[in-house]
């Protein structure tokens, strides 16, 4: 019997032909699944609808959901509540991003072995090397004591370490990489309040926490594009740099209260709330300095947000 998986793609653009370009990535995979599609409208400038007429016409099952602006994570929520099936899979992909030919393959052969969760290596935009390689972490071979072959030539690995730890600091975890059998956690959801930062991680770390096993491949499996992002639409002097730093800094604190931290991990969170909240006063003085607005409920709940800390 075929393994069914659905395939979950916010989307929300400006330029028209980057689905297209994600979906053909879909069609071209060489697995022998049913794959069904569903692309979720975020209220996109660019309508959805524009760029799957190639993709149903090669015979692919794509269906589209249209929803007000909520974010990529209530887009990918409304997805997985159309999943489901004893023993289905779902991979997560972003309109921009493209997968290569063998990534639902070698996912199907690691999860076979066991796992929940399936993650591989990416070609992160513009980049030379693949995002674990310039991260130094996850390579073939290292690790001895936390990961073990699951196909060592193939560089495919279950992973035996700390994954909470490894989000909290480093996290590798690439959402368009992630294949998982959503079975064993029918509730489990993105966080729609952490709009801006830390959505995708909280996921991770849910998973974490309830037990999932994972494992990755070291190859890498998808190539990200570039399209409509959140950090980039939001650093330093735009509009939506206060509202990531205040997202960044209260998802650090949700790691903390809801999740049980390594040493190492609570003392990343201790740096990052310090350094987020530097960036954040910086950021306010920068724009009374120059006569910029001052978003002054964002900064009350900020400092709200702070005093019940104490």
């Amino acid at each position: 019997m075929k393994q069914n998986i659905t395939v979950v793609i916010p989307f929300y653009q400006q330029q028209p032909g980057l689905l297209a370009r994600a979906l053909h990535s879909v069609t071209a995979q060489q697995v022998d699944a049913t794959l069904r599609v569903v692309v979720v409208d975020d209220e996109s400038p660019v309508p959805a609808q524009d760029d799957i007429k190639q993709a149903v016409a090669s015979g692919l099952n794509v269906t589209v959901i249209r929803q007000r602006n909520a974010g990529p994570g209530a887009a990918r929520n409304a997805a997985l509540d159309t999943a489901g099936g004893a023993g289905d899979l779902v991979a997560f992909l972003d309109s921009d991003d493209m997968w290569r030919p063998q990534h639902l393959a070698r996912a199907l052969r690691a999860l076979d072995a066991g796992h929940d969760v399936y993650f591989s290596n990416f070609m992160q935009l513009d980049a030379a090397r693949p995002a674990f390689e310039r991260a130094g972490r996850l390579a073939d071979g290292e690790h001895s004591a936390e990961h073990m072959a699951i196909d060592e030539g193939d560089g495919l690995w279950s992973y035996r370490g700390d994954m909470i730890t490894q989000v909290v600091v480093g996290n590798l975890i690439g959402t368009p990489t992630v294949v998982y059998q959503p079975e064993r956690f029918p509730k489990h959801r993105f966080r729609t309040e952490y709009r801006r930062a830390g959505e995708d991680y909280l996921f991770w770390l849910g998973l974490a926490a309830l037990g999932a096993k994972f494992c990755f491949g070291t190859v890498p499996m998808v190539d990200c594009g570039r399209g409509v992002n959140v950090y980039a639409g939001s650093g330093w002097g735009t509009d939506g740099f206060a509202r990531r730093l205040f997202d960044e800094r209260t998802y650090r604190v949700a790691c903390e209260r809801e999740f049980a931290l390594s040493p190492r991990a609570q003392a990343h969170v201790d740096h990052e709330k310090r350094r987020l909240a530097k960036a954040f006063s910086a950021d306010v003085l920068h724009r009374l300095r120059h006569r910029k607005p001052v978003d002054w409920r964002l900064v009350k709940a900020y400092w709200s947000a702070r005093w019940s800390e104490r």
